[in-house]
């Protein structure tokens, strides 16, 4: 991971015009360069718009009275375009039709090129990398909406990798896939964290895959920031969790049920047979 954060938030506030509250109140977070964190938080605690915000989409599309520092690689994104956004950061949504748009897979992926003016000559090559990297040779003439659901989602996420992001945005990527949908979508974010750099954050209720891969959890609660740290530590936090209506990983429900007072459990089952192991 790089030493410099390549997102700083500082005192970060934003609020939906005729919002009687703020989405997100006065967070403070810093991402470095080529880290994976997990982002845990009921709905409407300020993921989304937190991901918003980083690839400028709020205030620029959707207006918003925002406050506070934000920086993405080194620039305020309230000061660049939205297409400029895109190059730096790359959101995937939870509904994929939401984004699919195109009659086929290949002019999908090609959208946003256009919109970013890559040279026609230069398309096939990055098209082609980008269905590589989810999964999804082979479909290009096939419609988008004839897809299954998971490769819709793959194509979502091939149709942001194209435009080669610094940062990539997940947001709540499985809560509409069967359990396979869902483990390829996680695999594929952690190939692109482990196997390319790429600095991945993941906004997921699949706590087990977030404990196994995210090198850092934060947690939102009501637009602030109630917890931050090693999966292993925020995790291990059953109580405080279940209080904010979110859930910790079936192994650590299970350690902390034959040790309540216990000072550490384990997040993952490798570490839950080590922890068992030790008594």
């Amino acid at each position: 991971m790089g030493d410099q954060p390549i997102i700083s938030v500082a005192n970060l506030t934003v609020t939906y015009a005729g919002a009687e509250r703020p989405a997100i109140d006065g967070i403070d977070l810093e991402v470095n360069a080529g880290e994976y964190v997990g982002i845990m938080g009921l709905n409407g605690a300020g993921k989304t718009t937190l991901g918003l915000c980083l690839n400028g989409v709020v205030p620029h599309a959707l207006p918003a009275e925002v406050s506070g520092a934000l920086l993405v690689a080194g620039i305020d994104p309230r000061t660049r375009s939205i297409h400029d956004n895109a190059r730096v950061v790359g959101i995937v949504f939870d509904n994929p039709e939401f984004q699919l748009s195109q009659m086929t897979v290949v002019e999908e992926v090609a959208f946003g090129l256009e919109n970013l003016g890559v040279e026609p000559a230069e398309m096939p090559a990055r098209i082609a990398e980008a269905l590589a990297l989810v999964g999804l040779e082979g479909v290009d003439e096939r419609s988008p909406f004839a897809l299954s659901g998971g490769q819709q989602q793959r194509l979502a996420l091939a149709s942001v990798l194209v435009m080669r992001p610094t940062v990539l945005f997940l947001d709540e990527p499985t809560s509409n896939l069967d359990p396979i949908g869902k483990a390829d979508i996680l695999a594929i974010a952690d190939r692109l964290h482990s196997d390319e750099g790429m600095t991945v954050i993941v906004a997921d209720h699949e706590v087990e895959s977030l404990a196994e891969h995210a090198d850092r959890i934060v947690v939102l609660d009501a637009g602030h920031v109630v917890m931050n740290g090693l999966p292993a530590q925020v995790l291990a936090r059953v109580d405080e969790l279940g209080a904010l209506g979110l859930r910790v990983p079936q192994v650590t429900e299970f350690a902390h049920a034959l040790r309540p007072d216990a000072q550490e459990l384990p997040v993952t089952v490798p570490g839950a047979l080590v922890w068992l192991e030790a008594r």
